[in-house]
């Protein structure tokens, strides 16, 4: 028992330095996302359930606009699906890391995120670690980070009032610091500069509001197309 616990807690500890950007990030963009909750009447009680359940942050900032609006079902599963459809290609390529994670997996699917999915691509813990609970850490610190951000966000809501217009570029800026991370960690840039080259194609031919999906069914094809087989999820060949 008391190994356990103590490999946990040497984990968590391991986890909570490369979640450290991600906290920055997210709790702006969550206090922002609480702000808009506010203003739009639904308090900390309501922004604690969708982060807490919905737990999409993207999805979350369009959910304000769909909460003020008329209700429209089929309006919504479709945005939420074009929004979120690049959790498809995230889930495939952590297949073999969730393989044997065994009780954990289900945590992990549910809370893999943009940012959660950069750290668990790039970030492989020391082998006294235990792999499985740096993941859940990783990821269970990134959703509270969330979470307690846009609550905190409601509750501020009641005496902040500004333009929120451009706080999402937080996220931008929360990327770009995550990818010089990856860069600089890894030997092989093969997979950056595809990544890289295959969105700006994509972004020029496809316009900014449609061009995630098929970057990254480029980018997808293009490693097939190599030969390259990536070793556990891993963004280094």
């Amino acid at each position: 028992m008391y190994k356990s616990t103590k490999s946990k807690i040497e984990a968590l500890k391991a986890a909570f330095p490369y979640t450290i950007p991600v906290l920055a990030g997210f709790l702006f963009l969550g206090i922002a996302y609480g702000i808009l909750m506010k203003s739009i009447g639904y308090g900390p009680g309501w922004t604690f359930l969708m982060s807490f359940i919905v737990f999409a942050g993207s999805m979350q900032y369009v959910g304000v606009t769909l909460l003020a609006s008329t209700f429209n079902p089929w309006y919504a599963l479709l945005i939420t699906l074009m929004v979120n459809a690049r959790h498809i290609f995230y889930g495939i390529s952590m297949l073999e890391k969730f393989k044997n994670t065994g009780k954990l997996r289900p945590y992990l699917i549910f809370s893999l995120c943009d940012e959660t999915f950069s750290i668990l691509c790039s970030v492989k813990p020391k082998e006294e670690i235990d792999s499985n609970w740096f993941m859940f850490f990783v990821a269970f610190l990134n959703r509270w980070y969330w979470i307690l951000g846009s609550v905190l966000g409601a509750f501020l809501g009641e005496i902040i009032r500004f333009n929120t217009k451009g706080l999402d570029f937080a996220l931008t800026a929360l990327f770009v610091v995550i990818f010089i991370n990856q860069w600089m960690e890894q030997k092989n840039y093969f997979p950056a500069i595809v990544g890289v080259v295959s969105s700006v194609i994509c972004l020029v031919v496809f316009g900014q509001n449609n061009f995630i999906i098929p970057s990254m069914l480029l980018i997808l094809i293009t490693f097939t197309l190599t030969g390259r087989k990536k070793k556990g999820g891993d963004l280094s060949y």
